[in-house]
């Protein structure tokens, strides 16, 4: 184990799972981001302010966060407050094969969640076992495997699910702007232009830009350059070489990718990659 503000744990024999785990976030910030798993974590200590879907909320030992995939999110801590939590980062296709379990009748897309922060003490005392649970040397990984599906499964009956991710979206303006959020994400490892990205909404490239950043809370060139820290931060996870990381994911060299990824990781990618693993 790491000793640090902060560590991650992971296990190859649970690859759809990682955890963070912060005991002195006091200097833990970052930009607005967002990331391809479904996130969820308690908050043990001290305060933060937490933004996410246009709303900004103040957090507090006891609460729950809770962020879809591809949330844009930005949370960090109040000054001069102690902040502790634990966050847990869980693959959307692994959730998705246990809604199908508990009910048959689920899409068969991963069905988002309508909440975004939870003050419930059952969940909060839950997530605060399970995190426990994986980072005990002591529990093989039936004892872990068996504790995700027993939360998760919980999970999927506790809180109001909101269907497909888009499900809640109303005008025209907005779902254009998750096609265009779906371009990036498919592309992100080419050069794409604003004007090709206005094209494909049928704006203007001002007009783009703004509403891009009112539908998902940052910029289309800021959500370009996240989809390229996220494919980064799994690379890291299979051991790559962070030079070769940083060249493979479109970033000038590995000084400019190290300065990106502490912006929207608050840690750097080598202490990332030395992740304590079971």
């Amino acid at each position: 184990m790491i000793k640090s503000t902060q560590y991650f744990w992971r296990d190859d024999a649970l690859p759809f799972v990682e955890l963070r785990r912060v005991v002195d976030g006091r200097a833990v910030c970052s930009e607005r981001h967002s990331h391809d798993t479904f996130s969820i974590g308690t908050v043990n200590g001290g305060y933060s302010t937490y933004w996410n879907r246009g709303r900004t909320h103040e957090t507090q030992a006891g609460a729950v966060v809770i962020l879809n995939p591809e949330d844009v999110h930005g949370c960090n801590p109040v000054k001069g407050a102690d902040w502790r939590y634990d966050m847990l980062f869980v693959d959307p296709e692994w959730i998705l094969d246990l809604q199908i379990e508990i009910d048959a009748d689920a899409a068969g897309k991963f069905a988002g969640f309508s909440d975004t922060l939870s003050h419930n003490p059952r969940l909060y005392d839950g997530l605060s076992d399970l995190a426990d649970i994986l980072i005990n040397q002591d529990i093989d990984v039936l004892g872990k495997e068996t504790a995700m599906v027993s939360f998760f499964g919980d999970l999927h009956v506790q809180l109001d699910r909101r269907g497909v991710l888009d499900g809640g979206i109303g005008s025209v303006n907005d779902r254009k702007m998750i096609r265009v959020g779906e371009y990036i994400r498919a592309h992100f490892d080419e050069t794409i232009s604003l004007d090709e990205l206005a094209r494909q909404a049928g704006y203007s490239r001002s007009y783009l830009v703004r509403a891009f950043k009112k539908a998902h809370g940052m910029t289309p060139y800021a959500y370009l350059i996240n989809c390229r820290v996220q494919k980064a931060r799994h690379a890291l996870k299979r051991g790559e070489r962070i030079v070769d990381v940083a060249l493979d994911c479109g970033f000038a060299d590995q000084a400019h990718f190290q300065r990106v990824f502490k912006r929207l990781m608050a840690t750097t990618p080598r202490h990332y990659a030395m992740a304590h693993v079971a």
